[in-house]
């Protein structure tokens, strides 16, 4: 039973380990080149392609020639595990037993992408790991399989996605012997009772001192390391704050409310930064974050 399959990051280097394992054939993988803005911190697909002798591409599996590639290998299966590319119809009509893709949320919520980093920035207890049919739409199609997974207060993404991790390896570990047997099931997704977030890029970590101090905190951890962080300005200065903790109290919104430890008023509590950079930033008493000058109007 041949296999074609998209895959980056750790999801997709652990499915296909898994996959080798219970015997799979694999006769295509499509990755991706890492991006040299990007802090690689997960396993490479390429390198376990070529540990396995597995013909590996990093171009684009939508491209002409590779869609053809695709045809002539007429696989039973292909399978995505946290490709970055939207995947073309006419492509999911290839395998003879369909197309499937490994999402990292429980369906149908956090449809869409960094599903992981949405989880904790919108202060969620759970998500999961999700086996679904590919459709035109993302993240649409029947579920086959999926796993819960907790999040606790303290977790940072990076901590989720490891959790995220293991619940997708859980999931393919069950399915896959259904899927080759055809005795997989198939549960209608309904998209009413989920939700769906796009992409994040680095701006989108600026820090709005008018909210509540959870809600910064989960910002906060939802970017920290190895993602580009949460950030703020003080005195021109761009401070990047790695982590922090909520606490109780008041202050204005962005003002620098005490200093050992260091605490800042939100919209509602304190906010007590932990982890910040540049470490030597002048903070005073009264300073505000969040303003050109820093200072109190």
């Amino acid at each position: 039973m041949k296999l074609v399959i998209c895959a980056y990051h750790n999801v997709g280097y652990r499915c296909i380990e898994e996959l080798l394992r219970q015997g799979a054939e694999i006769s295509l993988i499509f990755t991706h080149e890492d991006s040299p803005t990007e802090q690689i911190w997960f396993g490479s697909v390429r390198e376990l392609a070529e540990a396995n002798k597995i013909p590996c591409l990093t171009s684009s599996i939508n491209e002409p020639e590779n869609i053809e590639r695709v045809r002539q290998i007429a696989p039973e299966f292909l399978l995505s595990f946290y490709y970055r590319n939207m995947i073309k119809p006419e492509l999911l009509e290839i395998p003879a037993k369909g197309a499937l893709n490994l999402h990292g949320s429980y369906l149908p919520k956090y449809r869409g992408r960094v599903p992981v980093n949405w989880a904790v920035i919108n202060g969620e207890t759970e998500t999961g790991a999700t086996l679904h049919y590919m459709v035109a739409k993302p993240d649409a199609g029947d579920i086959v399989d999926q796993e819960k997974v907790g999040i606790m207060f303290t977790d940072t993404a990076h901590d989720l996605f490891g959790k995220v991790n293991e619940a997708a390896v859980t999931v393919l570990r069950r399915a896959w012997p259904k899927l080759v047997d055809g005795t997989a099931g198939r549960i209608p997704m309904n998209l009413a009772a989920g939700s769906y977030f796009g992409g994040r890029k680095p701006e989108d970590g600026r820090i709005d001192w008018s909210q509540d101090a959870v809600q910064i905190y989960n910002l906060i951890r939802g970017v920290t390391h190895p993602y580009p962080g949460a950030f703020t300005e003080l005195n021109g200065n761009k401070v990047i704050i790695w982590s922090a903790w909520p606490v109780e109290g008041s202050g204005e919104p962005g003002q620098v409310v005490s200093l050992n430890p260091l605490c800042i008023g939100t919209g509602s509590g304190l906010l007590e930064l932990r982890n910040y950079e540049p470490v030597d930033v002048t903070v005073k008493c009264g300073m505000h974050f969040g303003t050109s000058g820093g200072q109190t109007p």
